[in-house]
C-alpha cells in the first residue's frame, strides 16, 4: 500500500482543540474515537511542551480510562520533577464528557554508554516489511506474521507460535504535521494489548500500556512481536518486544480487562 493511499489526517487543530475526522473512529464502539489516536495525541502533547536537547523519552504510560466521543479534544500537561538527569510530566486529553485519558512520561538524559556485558534480547530475524506479502487495509495498517515468518490474518492464527507485526502509520496525526518518531512509536505500542491478548477473537480490551524506548525508532515502521500473556478472573497482563528495522528499541507491558460483549469487530488483515 503506498502512502497516499489513505493520508488525510486524524485531526485538525483550530483555537487549541483538536478536531477528529470520520476516519478517527473507534473499530469497537460506533461514534467513539480509537484508543490509539488517544496515545498518539498524549505523546505529541508532551513531545510539544517537555522535550529538550539530550533528553530521551524512555517510558510512556498511558491509561484509557474512558470512552472518547467523536468530538473536539483539548490536551493540557503538567512539568512533575525537573532534575539534572531526569525530567517527569503529564498529560490529559480532555473533551465534552471530561478527562478522557492521561499519560505520564519519563524522560532521561543521554551519556556515556557502559562496556559491561548484558545479556540483550535475541537478534530479530523477522523479514522487513518490503518482503512479506502486502496484507494491510486503510483502516488496518498492519502486517501480520508469526515467529516463523508465515504470514497471517488475525492473531490468533499464530496457533501457539508468538506473534509479529509491522506497524505502518500512514496518515497524519494532525494536519500539517509530520509523525514524530515518539509519537510514531506511541501510535503503534497501542497494537501491544490485541496482539498479546487475543484469541481466535478479541476478549479482552485495553486498560493501559507502558512502553519502554532505550532509543527512538529509526524507521517509519514499527515492529512488535508478542511476549507473553498471563490472565485470571478476567484480567489479562501482557508484554512484548517493541523493534524498527534495525533492531530492538524497547518493550511494552499492557493490562486488559475482559469483555466477551464487544460491539465492534476488529478488522483483519486482507487475504
Amino acid at each position: 500500500m503506498a502512502q497516499t493511499e489513505h493520508s488525510e489526517p486524524y485531526f485538525t487543530e483550530k483555537d487549541g482543540a483538536l478536531l477528529p475526522a470520520p476516519h478517527a473512529r473507534s473499530w469497537w464502539t460506533p461514534g467513539m474515537l480509537h484508543g490509539r489516536l488517544l496515545a498518539g495525541l498524549l505523546a505529541r502533547a508532551l513531545e510539544r511542551a517537555h522535550s529538550g536537547e539530550d533528553l530521551h523519552f524512555a517510558r510512556l504510560t498511558v491509561d484509557m480510562f474512558r470512552n472518547a466521543p467523536m468530538e473536539p479534544l483539548r490536551a493540557t500537561t503538567e512539568r512533575v520533577r525537573e532534575g539534572r538527569r531526569i525530567r517527569v510530566a503529564d498529560a490529559v486529553l480532555h473533551s465534552s464528557v471530561g478527562p478522557v485519558a492521561r499519560a505520564s512520561a519519563v524522560l532521561l538524559r543521554r551519556g556515556e554508554q557502559p562496556t559491561g556485558f548484558v545479556p540483550n534480547v535475541p537478534e530479530w530475524n523477522a523479514p522487513p516489511p518490503d518482503q512479506l506479502p502486502d496484507t494491510m487495509k486503510p483502516e488496518f495498517p498492519i502486517q501480520m506474521f508469526d515467529a516463523e515468518n508465515n504470514p497471517i490474518h488475525y492473531w490468533g492464527d499464530s496457533g501457539t507460535l508468538r506473534r509479529r507485526i509491522w506497524v505502518h502509520e500512514f496518515s497524519p496525526l494532525v494536519a500539517g504535521e509530520s509523525l514524530s518518531p515518539f509519537v510514531r512509536a506511541a501510535l503503534a505500542a497501542d497494537a501491544a494489548s490485541p496482539m498479546t491478548h487475543a484469541a481466535k477473537k478479541l476478549e479482552f480490551i485495553n486498560a493501559d500500556y507502558t512502553l519502554l524506548l532505550s532509543r527512538l525508532p529509526m524507521t517509519d515502521v514499527v515492529g512488535l512481536e508478542s511476549g507473553g500473556h498471563i490472565s485470571e478472573d478476567g484480567i489479562a497482563v501482557g508484554h512484548a518486544t517493541v523493534y524498527d528495522i534495525a533492531g530492538a528499541i524497547g518493550h511494552c507491558t499492557t493490562t486488559a480487562l475482559a469483555n466477551t460483549r464487544t460491539t465492534g469487530k476488529h478488522p483483519k488483515a486482507a487475504p
